[in-house]
């Protein structure tokens, strides 16, 4: 088999080079550059005059399409916000053009429209695309550009630390965003082993990320099986086009310091074309992150805040439920025993005290671009070799809250292209999880270490049967009254109910104070290994062993709560496109993808010499077809995939964009994808306290409902009340998804996209929690442990959507623009899987800026502010970390100052300016207020 992948490659490899030799180059191409700045125009119209034959720039402002015509004819350049343009191309024209555009400004019905940068690319997409390209970028009003995408049409973003911002679209929502593909070049940004978007953490910096494209909806076709969802694709700059020196340094709230820099220059040959270019890029940012403080009691707990036995809170750890310390089903039968007892709690640790704030996150990149056939310019193939490294310390919350400490990535790509032609890529992504440890698991050892949970439990109630139930009957508590013996000789006894129930709320105040003076003797009575308390050397000594010890058990002498991963991935893809005559045009590809995981049994099963490697494969072909005058443009595509672990998989897709003229737009699709289960559905075992979160590669038997454990407990140990269930094979996810969209220009100024879809899936994969436990002869619970398996709906889910995002340009580089989204998931609760659908059913945007304006004698100014409302809604992630979500929202800003003369830029901005302290998933921190000042520099070099 493996012989058949590396033999199928390397023919595909070869007939992608043979073939571009034997392709005569006879399209019109060339580049539309901005005359001012010169840079690229990115979405510029370049079509033959009198027809609808052309194309749109990509990235780089290049186009290249067949004219279907001899010359001589006349090209006509457009763009919205410059003077159009006609060239006239004769026999002897010679090819690439180089194209450039005024800006200009129109006047009509008294209003002026300038600077609209909707690229007719977007507007002929016959997917919803979001974009950014580089004026939004610099105007965005986060601290990063990448925050900026939360403002878009169909985004959700989940801030869960100040080192971590995740974007997802159409639901089920994570931070670790499955569903959701984010590529930098065409490459996986996402941690192989750890399993969540390394997002700007290894990400582009934003002096270099040219435009980034979200394109929402089910995009496998193209981008493989992780595209299920929708698909983050950033572009960075070429060092051919965007020569020079950027430099930033940024400051603000909560000690933010953060400095980027990046130089381009590429060097010429003897005719003066540029051959060789090269890029460096450095980024480091600095900060104190938002404290994850949230003390409420987990959602569906059963002690209350007010329990004078204390209760579990969320970002508290250790002082979980546990069914030993529950005497309240004693005192529901038989009150007059351990009176005043009830549920209880071990003492816990905050996450404030195992985890350090203070984030740091260095990245560089450095790439070397060839040209081969420099007189070809941007059309030239070109050999391109890059390398990227990040490193750092953040807390990321993924299925449990952890501390990334000196993490590290390296990711190296060697790639052979020619824009709009043809591509092989190849990529490997290496991680190695550094110091990195899991707070919650620590808590937990540290408490196991001074005195295990059988032990801790029955010095609490020898304590409160010795010192605090004579305190009770002596302020009043009812004790059992012995009245005599009935005929049958039984003995006849009352106890005063209504006195006990009395006295418990009289006397709340004291049970608090009880349970402390409990909770402390046990934490305290073994006198050579007491509770170790926060900020001693004693905690810091064995904090540090343990969380430089590499393991996943909970033994106290030997484990640990270490990750070790170096885990990586290793990928090849190759794509051509053809411009046959019976369509516009002909995409075949192919990839290959190999995962090896290696954590030492700290994540995954690869524990006593056990190694996993997972691979999987895909080809894929699509055509596009325009036909009746260029007005319709039809697309088609399948793909087949192929995992080691299961069946082969098509997922077909076909669209239809109708464009009866130059404004309107419709469009109509019907997609389908696949998900092949992730590295942590298959093979995941982790501990993370309150259950183990295990993959699910071969079933699971006997595992018993939570409920009815529950049930079994409150009944007195009754074990016919037990329910048992069994778990299939993990499977991969499929969906289909119909989708309907409209966009439109209105009055020259308004831009509209409309969109609405409806999605199927099957095979939807989630959780399943049940519990393991065996039992003792008379029946009562021992070994008692929860288990967390990935597996898969029954039942098929469906989600549905509509959204609506509207661009309004006035006045001279005005900007006011809103955007709605709904998403609902259709199916009810029916199944026992955990779905996490985790996304709001309705939120909105309502943006105003403004760019490169005069205010009396301020020259170059501009502005930007968004305001965001978002509805509340239940994030489901690890049993620790479920719970509401309130509706929140958020006021967003930005004030810039431009000086031409030094290439200086002066912004100030804020993040939630208003302060409004909120949760965006549950269980992190609340976010509030950043404000920053930043100074970018910029020197362009001609």
């Amino acid at each position: 088999m493996k012989f058949y992948k590396y033999t199928y490659f390397g023919i595909l490899i070869l007939f992608f080079i043979s073939i571009n030799t034997l392709i005569a180059q006879k399209n019109v191409s060339g580049k539309v550059f901005d005359a001012r700045t010169t840079e690229p125009l990115i979405g510029a119209s370049v079509v033959v005059k009198g027809t609808t034959i052309g194309g749109v720039t990509d990235p780089e402002g290049a186009f290249d399409f067949n004219p279907q015509q001899k010359p001589p004819f006349t090209l006509s350049i457009s763009f919205v916000g410059y003077t159009s343009q006609e060239l006239a191309v004769t026999g002897d024209t010679k090819m690439p053009l180089s194209l450039k555009l005024v800006e200009t400004t129109e006047v009509k019905d008294a209003i002026e429209v300038i600077g609209q940068r909707i690229s007719e690319k977007t507007k002929q997409s016959q997917l919803t695309v979001e974009s950014m390209d580089k004026i939004a970028i610099k105007q965005q009003t986060g601290i990063t550009f990448y925050e900026g995408l939360s403002n878009l049409k169909g985004v959700d973003a989940t801030t869960a630390s100040l080192g971590f911002t995740v974007i997802n679209t159409r639901g089920f929502n994570s931070t670790s965003p499955v569903r959701s593909l984010q590529i930098i070049d065409g490459v996986d940004n996402q941690a192989p082993g750890l399993n969540f978007s390394l997002g700007n953490f290894l990400g582009a910096s934003e002096l270099d990320v040219l435009k980034v494209d979200l394109v929402v909806g089910a995009s496998s076709a193209y981008f493989g099986p992780n595209a299920f969802n929708g698909v983050i694709s950033m572009a960075t700059k070429s060092p051919f086009y965007n020569k020079g020196l950027s430099a930033q340094v940024k400051t603000g709230e909560r000690n933010l310091i953060e400095t980027a820099f990046r130089w381009a220059d590429a060097l010429k040959n003897s005719k003066g074309k540029d051959w060789f270019g090269y890029k460096f890029n450095f980024y480091r940012i600095q900060a104190y992150d938002w404290v994850a403080d949230n003390y409420d009691p987990i959602y569906g707990s059963k002690g209350a805040k007010n329990n004078p036995g204390g209760y579990d809170a969320v970002n508290r750890y250790g002082d979980d439920y546990d069914i030993t310390f529950d005497y309240s089903g004693a005192a529901r039968d038989q009150p007059w025993l351990f009176p005043g007892l009830g549920e209880f709690h071990r003492t816990g640790y905050k996450e404030i005290d195992l985890v350090d704030y203070n984030i740091n996150n260095i990245k560089m990149n450095a790439a070397a671009h060839f040209r081969l056939k420099p007189d070809m310019e941007d059309r030239s193939p070109e050999l391109i070799l890059s390398s990227n490294f990040g490193n750092g310390n953040t807390v990321y919350q993924g299925d449990n809250r952890f501390a990334l400490k000196d993490i590290l990535f390296f990711q190296n790509r060697i790639e052979f292209r020619q824009n709009d032609k043809f591509f092989i890529r190849a990529y490997a992504t290496n991680e190695d999880a550094g110091k990195s440890y899991d707070p919650y698991f620590t808590a937990l050892l540290l408490q196991d270490i001074s005195k295990q949970p059988d032990k801790w439990g029955p010095n609490y109630v020898t304590y409160w049967q010795r010192n605090i139930e004579p305190r009770e009957h002596e302020l009043g508590y009812p004790q059992l009254v012995v009245k005599g013996f009935d005929a049958q000789g039984n003995v006849i006894t009352t106890f005063d109910q209504a006195a006990a129930s009395k006295f418990l709320v009289t006397y709340q105040d004291s049970l608090i104070k009880w349970h402390n003076d409990a909770r402390n003797f046990a934490d305290t009575s073994d006198t050579n290994n007491p509770y170790y308390v926060p900020g001693t050397q004693r905690f810091t000594d064995v904090f540090n062993r343990l969380t430089s010890t590499k393991s996943s058990k909970r033994d106290i002498q030997n484990g640990g709560t270490g990750f070790y991963d170096k885990s990586a991935l290793y990928h090849v893809q190759g794509e051509y496109h053809f411009t046959p005559g019976f369509v516009n045009d002909w995409t075949i590809g192919g990839n290959y993808r190999l995962y090896t995981p290696f954590s030492q049994g700290t994540i995954f099963y690869d524990t006593a010499g056990n190694k996993i490697t997972n691979s999987e494969f895909g080809i894929y072909t699509g055509i596009e077809k325009k036909f009746s005058d260029n007005k319709f443009k039809f697309n088609a595509t399948l793909r087949m995939d192929k995992n080691q672990n299961f069946n082969y998989l098509f997922s077909p897709a076909a669209s239809l964009v109708y464009q009866p003229n130059n404004k309107d737009y419709f469009r109509f699709s019907l997609s389908s994808a696949i998900r092949n289960p992730t590295l942590n559905d298959q093979y995941l075992y982790l501990n993370v306290g309150p259950a183990i979160l295990a993959g699910n590669t071969t079933g699971q038997t006997g595992l018993i409902t939570v409920g009815s454990f529950f049930d079994y407990i409150n009944s007195n140990f009754k074990q016919e009340k037990l329910q048992y269930f069994n778990i299939d094979p993990i499977r991969p996810e499929k969906v289909k998804s119909g989708e309907i969209g409209y966009r439109t220009t209105l009055f020259n100024n308004t831009y509209i996209d409309a969109s609405y879809y409806y999605s199927w899936y099957t095979d939807f994969i989630g959780y399943q929690v049940g519990i393991r436990s065996d039992f003792s002869n008379f029946g009562f619970p021992q070994n008692v442990q929860a288990y967390r398996y990935a597996a898969n709906a029954k039942s098929i889910v469906t989600t549905q959507g509509f959204s609506i995002g509207i661009s309004h340009y006035f006045a001279k580089y005005y900007q006011l623009s809103g955007n709605y989204s709904w998403n609902k998931l259709n199916t009810a609760r029916n199944d026992s899987i955990i779905p996490a659908y985790n996304t709001p059913e309705n939120k909105f945007n309502i943006g105003f800026s403004g760019r490169d304006m005069t205010i009396g004698k301020i020259k170059n100014f501009g502005f930007n502010f968004n305001y965001k409302w978002i509805q509340g809604f239940l994030y489901e992630g690890s049993p620790q970390f479920t719970g509401p979500i309130p509706t929140y929202d958020l006021l967003d800003g930005q004030i810039n100052f431009g000086f031409p003369k030094i290439s200086t830029t002066l912004k100030i901005g804020a993040s939630n300016i208003l302060n409004k302290l909120q949760f965006q998933t549950y269980g992190g921190p609340r976010i509030g207020r950043l404000a920053y000042i930043s100074l970018l520099y910029e020197f362009v070099k001609k």
